[in-house]
């Protein structure tokens, strides 16, 4: 994102690709009325979907090339290859089997060897960390899809772009992205299923993908619906249908759903190596020391509170952690230096990332109870600050806060099927704006752009 001299706040909607969707998120001199924000986007061209053939029924592959992902109707691949003797060493069977065939996950390769659906020298082996050697030979049949459990309902769904391909939609605060104990409807994912059909594809719970998670209920990641109910453990995997990242319950903002499963592989291979590009834009408790930075601390689960993550720095904490990665700036200081605007972009997408981050560096998010932006504590900030003759407006905005203030303003990615780059932009919501509004009228400053 960049400052434009006009003191707007723009986007940063460039791409190589036919299609952009672009934004404008702006900001009106403190002096005047303040706009609420909204979501003023159009499409300056059109994305030219280019699908790939579609295969029919089973494939059998003897080739040394991997082999190429099935379409969504397709009943299922098989491989028979002997393991490549260029390969020393021992290999897992599934990891072998996922790195022969592009386009579907490692857990429904290991859900079709559990299935007995492979056998390695004609025997069946049903152990999915089986070693399999140099000239070993391997044949497999990839499982069917299992039938989705989530049941589509009429629930009116903001859809930013959307092609055969995928889909990219503006979550609302407040909605459960996919099915979950605790929230079996009501949730994106059967609000999608309404307007379209959604691939079922399976996961394991190392395999997940998260911005957020979305089960503070449960300390398990991402308890979706599986092929009997509600327990994973029983299918070997947890289904997501479509959903190749998540946003918290309370986030807002851009998300893009898969409507098949070569693209639902495909993009999360691009979540895997980090080439996703995305901003969010946060309202936070005070404002950062530095007008930017780079986080770089480590992310587990809170040992005293597990709908919690913390950032847990040093690599001696025996703890189990993960590396996470966040670079911030401070786009507006606000209320008297009470709170600011700040831009967020991942390097890496873990479980509460921006949220157990912004809480390290002591910033924690505007409404963010769990992470420490209680109302007491913006209440202890402004009237700290501001005089005695405006501490009247804090009951007003404080009681309007009623989730994190943090909202998924840009996402970039690899078209699946066009290779094309393809970006889009996204205003916050109205609850976001009027807040904004509220601390920028209690005073505001840009901060220096040097950093």
């Amino acid at each position: 994102m960049r400052f434009a001299k006009n003191g707007m706040l723009l986007g940063n909607v460039a791409s190589s690709c036919s299609a952009t969707h672009s934004a404008v998120f702006s900001f009106a001199s403190p002096f005047r009325r303040c706009p609420s924000i909204r979501a003023r986007s159009s499409f300056l061209t059109a994305l030219r979907a280019r699908s790939a053939p579609a295969d029919s029924g089973a494939c059998s592959l003897e080739s040394r090339g991997p082999a190429p992902a099935p379409a969504s109707g397709c009943a299922g691949v098989r491989l028979r290859e002997t393991v490549d003797a260029a390969k020393p060493g021992k290999l897992r069977l599934d990891a072998w089997i996922s790195s022969r065939i592009h386009g579907v996950s490692r857990a429904r390769v290991q859900s079709s060897i559990r299935s007995g659906l492979v056998s390695v020298n004609g025997r069946v082996v049903d152990k999915v960390s089986h070693n399999v050697r140099a000239g070993d030979l391997v044949d497999c049949t990839i499982s069917e899809l299992q039938p989705l459990r989530a049941e589509p309902e009429d629930i009116p769904v903001d859809i930013v772009y959307e092609d055969e391909h995928v889909l990219v939609v503006n979550k609302p605060a407040h909605m459960v992205v996919h099915p979950a104990p605790g929230n079996a409807s009501g949730t994106l994912v059967n609000a999608i299923l309404h307007h379209c059909s959604l691939p079922t594809v399976a996961f394991s719970e190392t395999e997940l993908l998260s911005e957020v998670s979305d089960d503070e209920s449960s300390s398990s990641t991402a308890c979706e619906t599986s092929t009997k109910g509600f327990n994973s453990s029983e299918s070997g995997g947890s289904v997501r249908p479509g959903i190749v990242h998540r946003l918290d319950k309370g986030t807002s903002g851009l998300l893009v759903v898969a409507k098949n499963e070569r693209s639902h592989a495909h993009l999360s291979e691009q979540f895997k190596m980090h080439t996703i590009r995305r901003v969010y834009v946060s309202l936070t408790n005070g404002v950062p020391s530095a007008t930017s930075g780079r986080i770089e601390v480590p992310i587990g689960r809170d040992t005293n509170n597990r709908i919690r993550m913390s950032a847990i720095p040093g690599l001696g904490n025996g703890r189990q952690a993960r590396y996470a990665a966040s670079r911030y700036k401070v786009i507006e200081v606000l209320a008297g230096g009470s709170s600011a605007l700040v831009e967020w972009r991942l390097e890496t997408g873990r479980t509460h990332q921006i949220r157990a981050h912004a809480k390290y560096v002591g910033i924690p998010l505007l409404g963010d109870e769990v992470y420490g932006g209680t109302k007491n504590m913006i209440l202890s900030l402004l009237q700290a600050k501001l005089p005695i003759g405006r501490q009247s407006q804090l009951s007003e905005l404080v009681s309007k806060l009623e989730r994190p203030c943090l909202h998924a303003f840009s996402l970039g990615f690899i078209h699946p099927y066009t290779g094309e780059n393809v970006q889009f932009s996204c205003q916050p919501p109205e609850d976001f704006s009027e807040i904004f509004c509220q601390l920028r009228r209690l005073g505001m400053k840009k901060p220096s752009l040097k950093t």
